[in-house]
């Protein structure tokens, strides 16, 4: 196997706080052990297309406290096919790159795993997504700021809530995991969230109105996890229409929830696993995520982190109940 001189690092999918924290650490990381880092712009796009350019210490200089990406990011259709996929590997063949960090949540990495068996390439991931559903690590580069986001919102929201005596469905984002939902109408004091993991035959609607209602409360904070069929929107014309006495409002935090500096947390997670991107490919290591397991740098398979069973803790779920009667 040839020595890896040059690698390549991009950003794809939705943006995440931290992910420029991300990029810095790969880049000065990788110049610090002798590497070659090219940047390769707007994702598995500008790998198509052949966007890229030498990257340097100054390239990254002053970023680790920006939100967004400094590299942009896309969601790229072309690259799901074979000849997109032909192309990409193409544009790495000319520029010299022999390793590929890929920075993004389950779409990116998947692509990454598809594009690492089809040409052989050395394909290291990096859990960047706010909706901290990849298997294998403890948190996700970007959850840690968006949950902040949503608190910080929602304490807002309260107070419109209980002067008004109104009960407010809020939505977040999280697709199919309800890791935000869960956790931020545990931290804001939330009387109820809506999340799939806890989709059942109970209806969590009529449930939380029995649980929540029967004490005279008439202000109220529900967390959605967002849905195309059953989002903030549903939940609040059921109530309007079951129960028709209560004063009852919708807000959908969207993309306000992306953007914004990155805590901490985040900027520590994405240095640390940027790090540990450079080592697994110093010590030979291949197809793998870059992940923290119990304050500890691990290297999971990209076939395995992006599978859709992380573990939920339940328990969560009765500390919310217990705590919002």
């Amino acid at each position: 196997m040839a020595k890896i001189k040059t690698i390549g690092v991009l950003t794809s999918g939705g943006d995440a706080p931290g992910m420029n924290a991300a990029i810095r650490a790969v880049t000065r990381a990788g110049i610090c052990n002798g590497f070659k880092i090219k940047g390769i712009y707007r994702g598995y796009d500008g790998l198509i297309n052949d966007e890229i350019s030498d990257f340097t210490t100054e390239n990254v200089s002053g970023i680790i406290m920006s939100g967004g990406t400094i590299l942009k990011t896309a969601r790229s259709m072309e690259f799901m096919t074979k000849e997109g996929k032909e192309k990409a590997y193409q544009s790495l063949v000319k520029e010299g790159i022999e390793a590929l960090i890929v920075i993004g949540g389950n779409g990116s990495l998947t692509g990454a795993k598809e594009f690492a068996e089809m040409y052989d390439v050395c394909c290291i991931g990096l859990p960047g997504t706010i909706d901290n559903d990849l298997y294998g690590t403890d948190s996700t580069i970007g959850y840690d700021t968006t949950l902040n986001t949503i608190v910080e919102c929602v304490d807002r929201i309260r107070d419109t809530a209980q002067s008004h005596e109104r009960i407010f469905f809020v939505e977040v984002m999280g697709r199919d995991a309800g890791y935000l939902a869960q956790n931020s109408a545990i931290a804001s004091g939330a009387e109820a969230a809506i999340i799939p993991e806890d989709s059942t035959d109970v209806d969590q609607l009529a449930q939380f109105m029995e649980r929540g209602i029967r004490k005279s409360k008439r202000s109220c904070i529900v967390i959605v996890s967002e849905s195309p069929k059953c989002g903030a929107l549903y939940y609040a014309d059921r109530v309007k229409k079951e129960f028709p006495q209560y004063d009852v409002r919708v807000s959908i935090l969207g993309h306000l929830q992306r953007g914004g500096r990155p805590s901490a947390h985040d900027r520590i997670l994405a240095s640390r696993t940027g790090v540990g991107a450079i080592e697994a490919i110093m010590q030979g290591q291949r197809n793998v995520m870059v992940g923290i397991k119990n304050n500890e740098i691990v290297y999971v398979p990209l076939a395995e982190a992006i599978r859709s069973d992380k573990p939920f803790d339940k328990k969560l779920i009765s500390v919310l109940d217990e705590l919002s009667i």
